[in-house]
């Protein structure tokens, strides 16, 4: 049987990094999806969260006491003015650098940019070029 069309929803319900410094690492976070427009969900005493991506420290109920490993997180930037805008602003938020706004290989038109954040995560924000969305996001209604 051939599927010409195929629709599942998200992939990625949430993801939580287990962080050391909690104000550090809100800085950072504040900072890069401040430049790429999207706004901070919520807070509480030992975490924050923006959109699905949930950011606590070893303290809160949900970390077990434990520090996630090194990940690598890629976001969707709207243009390649909007990775610039990233990777200036997490740099100057205290990231370290780890590939300046450009054109990758991996496709034509990948234009990314990448950070280390304060607990050594690989953050990426990537425009893939020119595209049309079927829709601006998802919403999920309970």
């Amino acid at each position: 049987m051939e599927t010409t069309e195929l629709h599942r929803g998200r992939l990625i319900d949430h993801i939580q990094l287990v962080v050391r410094d909690l104000a550090a690492s809100r800085r950072f976070y504040d900072a890069i999806f401040k430049a790429l427009d999207v706004p901070l969900g919520g807070e509480a005493e030992d975490y924050f969260w923006v959109d699905e991506l949930f950011i606590s420290t070893a303290d809160s109920k949900a970390a077990h006491g434990r520090l996630t490993g090194r990940h690598h997180l890629a976001f969707q930037a709207k243009d390649r003015a909007m990775v610039d805008a990233f990777h200036k602003a997490g740099l100057a938020a205290g990231a370290g650098d780890n590939g300046a706004p450009g054109l990758r290989p991996y496709h034509p038109g990948y234009y990314a940019a990448f950070l280390i954040d304060p607990d050594g995560n690989n953050i990426e924000a990537v425009y893939h070029g020119e595209h049309r969305r079927s829709a601006p996001s998802v919403k999920v209604t309970f």
